[in-house]
């Protein structure tokens, strides 16, 4: 269908509509489409989040994506990631999604208790990310099938502009 030329156009002064409260992105399971991914999402809600907030969500992202291409996909590179957020009420809901290998069931084992937990120094370079993701989220679950997995959190928020 053809858009109705005859209304009068949009003048330059005028507001543009509001960005959609989802955004979506497929990308390449290698470091340098994580870092542009990293990028185009922070930059899709930085005006709706706080310095802090937009720190975190970083962080967050950062260790998962790269965890999915470095123990996914083994630095192959071969494969895709499928990152969603969603801003509401609630914050920012995140998924992604990717076809690598299985998440080990120990990363997300979410019933440990805090006088078990290890000390950053003591663990391997890197050991320490699902602890931090596991601090900074709520709502952290997992799931595989047809041989796809899915993460989905959400990063709680202060209430503010929803635009």
């Amino acid at each position: 269908m053809l858009a109705d030329r005859s209304q009068p156009s949009r003048s330059p002064a005028e507001t543009p509509r509001p960005e959609p409260k989802i955004f979506h992105h497929s990308f390449e399971a290698d470091p340098l489409s994580v870092r542009f991914a990293l990028r185009t999402a922070l930059a899709r809600f930085l005006r709706q989040l706080s310095q802090e907030e937009a720190g975190t969500l970083e962080l967050v992202l950062a260790e998962v994506l790269n965890n999915i291409v470095e123990h996914g996909y083994r630095d192959t590179g071969h494969g895709t990631i499928t990152l969603s957020l969603v801003r509401d009420h609630r914050g920012l809901s995140c998924s992604i999604s990717d076809d690598g290998v299985e998440l080990p069931h120990s990363c997300l084992d979410l019933g440990i208790d805090e006088s078990r937990r290890p000390e950053p120094d003591t663990l391997p370079e890197g050991g320490f990310g699902w602890f931090l993701i596991r601090d900074l989220v709520e709502d952290l679950g997992y799931h595989r099938e047809n041989g796809r997995n899915l993460l989905a959190f959400r990063l709680p928020l202060k209430p503010g502009t929803l635009s």
